[in-house]
């Protein structure tokens, strides 16, 4: 792909400006603007606007439905307006067939004018947009009232993917309507035209059917564990006043209503429309169910037909997302209707019924003037005909579809899940996103865009706005700009520093965005001397971030608060906690970091298996690099191997008399971690001969356990232990149980620290 986007610089030693005092007036300016323009020209020169209170606005009418945004700024810019046909308007829109591109727009700012020239009025709302960006932030709350400066300036500009979105999961958690709102006009002023809006899941069905109603009585509405209730729907007057609201702003909604897996809210409220007929609850938890949609049964399938009639009065985009990712086909296996389908339309396996199922959906949309979209899995049984795929487990989905000759849109975990914490995806591995890998730029489909995904499982509504921000706009960036941005040298920083600016004005507009990354990281380092010293240092990642830092022992000791560049000793097992300066303001979170300093910190250790390369925990020394995985399993600390035992063997350096051992494991079974079946912990002296020290037995292994918690496996006080070598061999539980969704997958062992504890 070309390198689309120039930033050209013409430097004049001129300087005019209007009437308004010079030091009284805000300055605008071009390097504030995200995404950056394809080609940007601007002198030092200056205008004045405004200087005698109301802007001339020509050609408004052009914009359509957008000017009520528009004007509706300017208005709370505190500008007075005067719409007008005159020779020299302050503001003039334009429509030219000499654009070529449906957003592609010309942004001219000269004595005395200003001119937006497009093809469409999408292109002449884009150009509005970029010039909002460049008039002072503080005219976004009427600061501008007396005028303002511009540089005079020439902007040519055009995306080079059609498709910028994001999708939105308002069903593990609900977000109200006005929400939905900020979250298109974020999404507006970044120039990202749609919204994937996630309304039907195994947590809660969010819009209203007439024809069903027991699906937003019923289906909208679960009883969390603790015996709480959440849920909410979305009215049809609601839906269409949001979609009205998007559409003034050129955002596409595109509703995605799950076929045929995540359906449990629907089981719940009809369960015949299930394969067992059985009543469930709504889930209220989170994972993948294996009781899903039967399309071995034509009631459920006229169900979906009248859902769907419904849908697209609702929501005028040709383009419905209709799901189809992780759905088991557990119950179809065993399915006296869904085999005999599978008989009678001649189809090989369970795959190829829901392609079949799939495609029967796509084409009842299509003879209503739709489209489908789908995730990857619907490759799995054929592409169904007419869909676009969704890539989001890496980009192999994205590079298939596009060899298969569809359009393809990219969202890979790897760099577009914004429920991912920092330490998994920070915004400098979203800006790196390439869209377009060399594998997908050639062949009969094309990739047409890309999204990041707010998948609501952790993120209720009061935190989704600073899990999006600004991640989400480096990926607007980089959906905008395409590709030849990303890779080339210096243009994150040139990014940063325009964010830098840009964020001011989120703050004026009252968005709660969040970090950048990782506020600060922690590394360990061993001091040796008469006696030996475990020291942690706190290193912040920008010039942004200041703050103190603190060992909190297990029995609440606290150690005086140190600057960043200050170095902490860590006296047994305990965390050090940081207090975050960002931005000049103090954080009200803290940063924790679980640490333990014993016998065998940063000592050889021997692996008898290879870690998942997505797991690591740093390296082979994660065992013993004195740092305790935390709450979030993704965090980097965590060392994990699916469907094996291990074992490792830990040398001390020295016969050691040893007080107590243990391990931490992770418990997590909707993501198929369990807990060890058993665990024994042996001593040596020489490495060879080993002694079994404790033998630990798990026997509720296998039982139903929904905590997502960390369970400690230790031996318990050992009495005249000694030895040079320690050893720990922990038996993996099994496939998974008969009662989980993933019935016979292999699972997973997540641990850290193994803690040795020399006897005093």
């Amino acid at each position: 792909m070309k390198n689309r986007t120039t930033l050209i610089i013409a430097i004049l030693f001129l300087f005019s400006c209007s009437s308004a005092d010079e030091h009284n007036t805000p300055m605008g300016s071009v390097e504030n603007i995200i995404p950056q323009p394809k080609s940007v020209i601007a002198s030092h020169q200056k205008i004045g606007f405004i200087s005698e209170g109301t802007l001339i606005v020509s050609g408004s009418d052009l914009l359509n439905e957008s000017w009520i945004v528009a004007e509706s700024w300017f208005k709370n810019a505190g500008l007075k307006i005067e719409v007008a046909d005159k020779k020299r308007p302050h503001l003039k829109f334009t429509i030219s067939e000499d654009i070529v591109g449906e957003e592609a727009y010309n942004l001219n700012v000269d004595k005395g004018k200003i001119q937006i020239t497009a093809s469409t009025s999408e292109g002449l709302f884009r150009g509005w947009t970029t010039l909002r960006l460049m008039i002072p932030a503080s005219a976004e709350t009427g600061g501008c009232a007396k005028g303002f400066f511009l540089p005079i300036v020439s902007i040519e500009d055009s995306p080079e993917f059609e498709h910028r979105g994001l999708l939105l999961d308002c069903c593990r958690h609900f977000m109200e309507p006005e929400f939905v709102k900020k979250m298109i006009d974020n999404l507006s002023i970044h120039k990202m035209n749609v919204l994937h809006w996630h309304l039907t899941e195994d947590q809660g069905w969010r819009i209203e059917i007439d024809s069903y109603p027991r699906l937003t009585e019923v289906g909208a509405w679960r009883t969390e564990i603790d015996g709480s209730t959440h849920g909410g729907y979305y009215t049809k007057e609601e839906i269409q006043e949001i979609v009205e609201y998007a559409a003034e702003r050129h955002v596409e909604v595109i509703p995605e209503i799950e076929v045929p897996g995540h359906s449990q809210a629907a089981l719940a409220s009809y369960p015949w429309l299930g394969c067992t007929g059985e009543k469930f609850q709504v889930a209220n938890k989170w994972g993948v169910f294996k009781d899903i949609y039967c399309p071995g049964n034509d009631s459920t399938l006229r169900f979906l037909e009248t859902v769907f009639d419904e849908v697209c009065e609702l929501f005028p985009s040709d383009r419905i997302h209709i799901g189809g990712d992780e759905a088991p086909k557990v119950r179809w296996a065993s399915c006296e209707k869904c085999q005999k389908r599978i008989k009678d339309q001649g189809l090989e396996n369970e795959n190829e019924l829901q392609t079949w199922i799939i495609e029967r959906v796509g084409n009842y949309l299509e003879s209503k003037g739709k489209t489908i979209i789908g995730w990857d899995e619907i490759l799995e049984g054929g592409l169904p005909e007419g869909a676009t795929v969704q890539s989001w487990r890496g980009m192999a989905g994205a590079i298939e579809g596009v060899h298969l000759g569809t359009d393809v849109i990219a969202s890979p975990t790897s760099h577009c899940y914004l429920d991912y914490p920092l330490s998994s995806t920070d915004l400098e591995e979203i800006y790196s996103f390439n869209p377009m890998p060399e594998e997908a730029s050639h062949g009969p489909g094309r990739v047409i865009g890309g999204e990041c995904n707010m998948w609501s499982e952790r993120a209720p509504q009061h935190l989704v706005e600073s899990k999006v921000f600004p991640r989400a706009i480096g990926l607007a960036e980089v959906l905008w700009t395409g590709t030849g941005v990303t890779l080339s040298n210096g243009a994150y920083d040139n990014f940063l520093s325009r964010l830098d600016s840009h964020l001011n004005r989120l703050a004026i507009l009252g968005v709660d965005y969040g970090l950048e990354s990782v506020p600060v990281s922690l590394s360990l380092s061993m001091e040796d001397g008469e006696k030996a010293k475990l020291y942690a240092n706190i290193s912040p990642s920008g010039s942004y971030i200041r703050g103190t830092a603190s060992f909190v022992s297990l029995d609440g000791e606290k150690s005086e608060p140190q600057s960043f560049d200050s170095p902490i000793e860590i006296t047994g097992t305990g965390e050090i906690v940081a207090t975050i300066n960002y931005r000049g303001r103090i954080l009200d979170r803290t940063e924790n970091f679980p640490v333990s300093y014993h016998a065998g910190v940063f000592k050889e250790i021997t692996l008898d298996y290879e870690p998942s390369q997505y797991y690591t925990g740093g390296g082979n020394y994660a065992l013993v690099d004195g740092k305790i995985g935390s709450m979030d399993f993704r965090d980097g600390v965590w060392q994990a191997k699916q469907g094996s035992d291990i074992s490792f063997i830990v040398d001390l350096e020295g016969q050691t008399d040893i007080e107590k051992i243990s391990l931490n494991f992770y418990l997590y079974q909707d993501a198929w971690i369990f807990g060890p079946a058993s665990i024994k912990y042996l001593v040596s002296e020489n490495g060879r001969d080993f002694t079994q020290a404790a033998f630990v037995e798990n026997h509720e292994v296998l039982e139903n356990d929904p905590k997502q918690t960390i369970i400690n496996f230790n031996s318990g006080l050992l009495d005249g232990i000694s030895g040079r070598y320690v050893k720990v061999e922990v038996e993996n539980a099994g496939p998974c149980p008969d009662w989980h969704a993933a019935s016979s997958e292999p699972t997973w062992l997540f641990v850290d620290e193994l803690v040795i504890q020399e006897l005093k």
